[in-house]
């Protein structure tokens, strides 16, 4: 086997409860600048990976609290549009929820004193990796195995890998650059990818049909 194989992995992102709760936007606000930054990490990626039969009506915990929880369609809205993949380092993601936060308290007195129709509860991740011992020795290998790869194996090498690689960068886009500038196109079109706004099985059809443009057959 060569040393320069990709080696698929699996995984799972396990939730943990942290005991923090917040049932006021203060609270929410002066949770988040001390909650570990998994917490952070979880409440944005971790729904990706729960199974579902319909649409999630906002991309991150926060936002949907603020729906439900506050009745605040206006912090929801804002909320729901922050993106994760814009930042390389969970710090200045979770300074951003903060700030928006803060803003929308600034504009309404009453967020400042309402109680949530129920609490937001800070769960933490864990994730647990698993080897699934199939290695592929070329890009035109994973072009054909990138459409029966399973949403978390994914998530690991796609979105997970980015907090893992130097500077947010993907496991694919790792192992093409050591093919000496061969795939660069393809490094180009991965980077463009967002896994944020959309489903697990939406980012696996992206892939695979950047893969085959490159270097496989239609998808």
């Amino acid at each position: 086997m060569s040393a320069d194989a990709f080696a698929i992995k699996d995984c799972a992102l396990i939730a943990i409860a942290t005991g923090q709760k917040a049932v006021t936007l203060k609270e929410l606000r002066d949770r988040l600048q001390m909650i570990s930054s998994d917490s952070v990490y979880f409440h944005f990626w971790g729904s990706l990976l729960e199974p579902r039969f319909e649409e999630r009506e906002y991309n991150n915990d926060f936002a949907a609290w603020a729906r439900r929880g506050l009745h605040d369609d206006v912090l929801a809205e804002r909320l729901a549009v922050v993106d994760p993949t814009v930042y390389v380092d969970v710090e200045p993601l979770r300074q951003e929820l903060v700030e928006v936060i803060e803003e929308r308290l600034d504009e309404s007195e009453y967020l400042n004193w309402v109680l949530a129709t129920a609490p937001f509860e800070f769960i933490r991740s864990q994730i647990v990796v698993f080897d699934t011992y199939q290695r592929l020795l070329h890009p035109e290998d994973l072009a054909k195995q990138l459409p029966s790869l399973s949403t978390s194996s994914i998530f690991y090498h796609f979105i997970d890998a980015r907090r893992r690689l130097p500077e947010g960068i993907d496991d694919f886009r790792l192992w093409l650059a050591s093919f000496d500038g061969q795939y660069a196109d393809l490094e180009k079109q991965l980077a463009a990818i967002d896994p944020y706004f959309g489903s697990l099985s939406d980012l696996r059809r992206q892939l695979a049909e950047n893969f085959n443009r490159c270097c496989g057959e239609p998808v």
